[in-house]
C-alpha cells in the first residue's frame, strides 16, 4: 500500500492506493482525488493546476523498538538458543550413554575386544560433545528463566 498527500493540504487529504509508488498508482490517486473533488469532500482549492507527479508520497515514520520490545526480542532468542541445545543434547544422549558404558570396561580387569576399544576411541568425540553441549544446555536454562518471565509479563501470564 501506498498513501499520498496534497502539498496544499498534506493534514486534510490522505489517499491510499494498492501496490507501490508507481505512475499507475499515482494515476489511480489522481482518480480519488478527482472523485474526493466531485463529492465535496476535497475543500482545497487546485486552481494552479494539479498532475499525479504533484503527490507526496507519505512514509510511514519507523520508531525505535522500545527497551520493553528490545528485552521480548532478546527474551525469544533466549528461548530459542535453549530449545536448540535442547535438541542437540536430546540426539547425542543415547549414543553417549553407550560410549559411556564402554568406559566402564576400562576400570575392570576384563579383555576389552579389538571392536570395543574402536568404539570406544571413535565414542570419545561423541561423549565430549554431549558433556559440553549439556552444560550449555544446563546454563542456557538457568539463564532462560528471566526469559521466561519477560516473555509471561508481556503475555500477561
Amino acid at each position: 500500500m501506498v498513501q499520498y498527500t496534497i502539498p496544499q493540504s498534506p493534514e486534510d487529504v490522505l489517499i491510499t492506493v494498492a501496490g507501490r509508488d508507481s505512475a499507475k498508482a499515482r494515476e489511480k490517486a489522481m482518480d480519488q482525488l478527482l472523485e474526493m473533488m466531485g463529492d465535496g469532500r476535497l475543500t482545497t482549492d487546485l486552481n494552479d493546476g494539479f498532475t499525479p507527479k504533484d503527490f507526496i508520497e507519505v512514509k510511514e515514520h519507523k520508531t525505535e523498538p522500545t527497551a520493553e520490545e528490545n528485552a521480548i526480542v532478546e527474551a525469544v532468542q533466549v528461548l530459542s538458543n535453549l530449545a536448540n541445545l535442547k535438541v542437540k543434547v536430546q540426539g547425542s544422549r543415547e549414543e553417549a550413554l553407550q560410549v559411556r558404558e564402554l568406559v566402564d570396561l576400562l576400570f575392570t580387569d576384563d579383555v576389552i575386544e579389538k571392536d570395543q576399544l574402536d568404539e570406544l576411541k571413535n565414542g570419545f568425540k561423541v561423549l565430549k560433545t554431549f558433556a559440553q553441549s549439556n552444560l550449555r544446555y544446563r546454563d542456557a536454562r538457568a539463564n532462560a528463566e528471566d526469559a521466561r518471565q519477560v516473555l509471561d509479563a508481556a503475555l500477561g501470564k
